[in-house]
């Protein structure tokens, strides 16, 4: 006896349809899964027939086999013990078999035979709708993420008995659906707001040019002068998210299973790793490809924290990324791309005791124990770093006022202004010209270009850097409402180029 039952598996941040098949044939009773089942897929055998007898079905004392196709495709997770169960039941006749190729299953049992949450819901969603599949049955908790896809009939269910009884026609389920201008409304509040920082009016500036045009970011300054609470304030004066952006967004965090019961992503991501992240963690990988941070914070803001104390080896492996805003994993059979369009933000202390050049505070650290501090983030990497900014600490007055900043929505206001001049003139933002793009469109010619040579000969730019800092000129005069690049935009701009030591 034969059944087959259509489900999908997650490969990168996208997902393909999987057929599976069950055969039921005489002899001594055993299940083997063949068709490259990771070790979650394997134990599903012992939670499937707990389930299926606790449901009050009969499971059958034969040999079952459960082929998952196409065989060459790793399966892994847990979302395929609803399809293998109601694939068994089908197969003794349990089910009729005539609905089943109208639907999708994926869910997790559990003993008692009810359905827990999986992940990869909206990619599979749209691999539905890709394959002209009726619809998707998957668990309850679920069910408003894959409904984010129209086109395809999503029904929430919440256990064995209930699958099988809509398929054998005995009782119905009631399709979900969901209002994406709603969801957005929903989930379009920050928890955070620039006018809970004290003064540091200068950091807030350079942060709003960065917003305005993408660019890349390290904060330098001593403990508890504010860099983690500026940074955390970002997303807050980014445009908002569109929904192409948010869908692509809510992939990957839904392939993580890292949703925490929302719909869809409404907000820029804020990633914030700790230092002791190993390389795949933060730019992918595994045996089965994962994203990694640099991809969860795709469309946001990814702040890495006391930036020295980061593995060498890891650093180095997000200068493509920051390049390319793709990740890609090659493997032996296939390789796997995955969107890491991010800005980064970094934070680091000027100083291993973190007082250097503090206007109080005495450091205590050797100008040659500051140079190796200093020199752990290679040149390479903080080239592709725009703006390096000080953030000092407060005075006694500025600590005891209060707080006396604009609300986020002020300056989200002129940042979207800057940042839709940037995309009306050339259809992406600053940071993303490549280098013959940044000489046509900012064009420094007179006054401007010698203030740039000047500036040039004296600090050692590199090809990029000179690149960057015109980037960046380009993005304040665009804040300005300026066509023309002026002095005053490349004076402020190479500001923000300084050296660590500098500050």
């Amino acid at each position: 006896m034969l059944a087959k039952v259509n489900s999908a598996a997650l490969y990168g941040i996208d997902a393909l349809r999987v057929e599976v098949e069950i055969d039921l044939a005489s002899g001594l009773p055993q299940l083997a899964t063949v068709g490259l089942p990771e070790g979650a897929v394997k134990e599903s055998k012992d939670r499937i027939r707990a389930a299926v007898k606790n449901c009050g079905y009969t499971f059958p004392a034969k040999r079952i086999t459960i082929n998952l196709a196409p065989a060459d495709i790793k399966k892994e997770g847990s979302a395929y013990d609803l399809p293998m169960a109601i694939g068994i039941l089908a197969a003794e006749d349990l089910i009729e078999k005539d609905r089943l190729n109208e639907y999708l299953l994926i869910g997790e049992l559990s003993l008692d035979g009810s359905l827990r949450t999986v992940r990869g819901a909206l990619p599979i969603a749209m691999a539905a709708k890709k394959e002209k599949v009726k619809g998707l049955i998957l668990p309850v908790q679920n069910a408003a993420e894959a409904a984010v896809v129209h086109d395809v009939e999503v029904l929430g269910v919440r256990d064995l008995p209930q699958v099988v009884e809509f398929l054998n026609g005995a009782k119905s389920i009631e399709r979900v659906q969901v209002n994406l201008d709603d969801l957005f409304k929903q989930h379009s509040q920050y928890n955070f707001d620039f006018n809970d920082v004290k003064g540091q009016q200068h950091v807030k500036r350079a942060l709003e040019v960065a917003a305005a045009g993408g660019h890349n970011v390290i904060l330098v300054g001593p403990p508890g002068s504010g860099k983690t609470m500026l940074a955390k304030r970002l997303p807050t004066i980014l445009p908002d998210l569109t929904l192409a952006e948010a869908l692509e967004t809510t992939k990957i965090h839904s392939v993580m299973g890292i949703l925490n019961g929302q719909a869809i992503i409404a907000t820029r991501p804020f990633r914030s790793p700790h230092h002791t992240i190993s390389d795949a963690g933060l730019v992918g990988g595994g045996t089965v490809p994962k994203p990694g941070e640099v991809s969860l914070a795709h469309n946001g803001v990814l702040f890495l924290d006391e930036l020295p104390e980061f593995d060498r080896r890891v650093l180095e492996a997000m200068r493509e990324p920051l390049e390319s805003g793709r990740v890609t994993i090659s493997r032996a059979s296939r390789q796997v791309d995955f969107p890491a369009r991010f800005q980064l933000v970094a934070a680091m202390n000027p100083c291993p005791c973190g007082y250097y050049g503090h206007k109080t505070i005495e450091c205590r650290c050797t100008p040659d124990m500051v140079a190796r501090y200093q020199d752990r983030i290679s040149g390479p990497l903080l080239d592709r770093i725009d703006m390096r900014i000080e953030v000092t600490s407060l005075t006694d007055d500025e600590l005891l006022m209060l707080p006396d900043g604009e609300p986020s929505r002020m300056a989200a206001e002129r940042v979207r202004t800057g940042y839709q001049r940037a995309l009306d003139r050339q259809g992406k933002v600053n940071d993303a010209l490549q280098a013959g793009e940044v000489e046509r469109i900012c064009q420094p010619e007179g006054p401007v270009k010698q203030l740039l040579q000047a500036a040039s000969i004296k600090l050692g730019w590199s090809a990029r850097a000179y690149h960057r800092v015109l980037k960046v000129a380009r993005t304040i005069a665009d804040l300005e409402g300026s066509d023309v690049l002026g002095t005053q935009h490349v004076a402020e701009a190479i500001q923000y180029r300084r050296a660590l030591r500098e500050s």
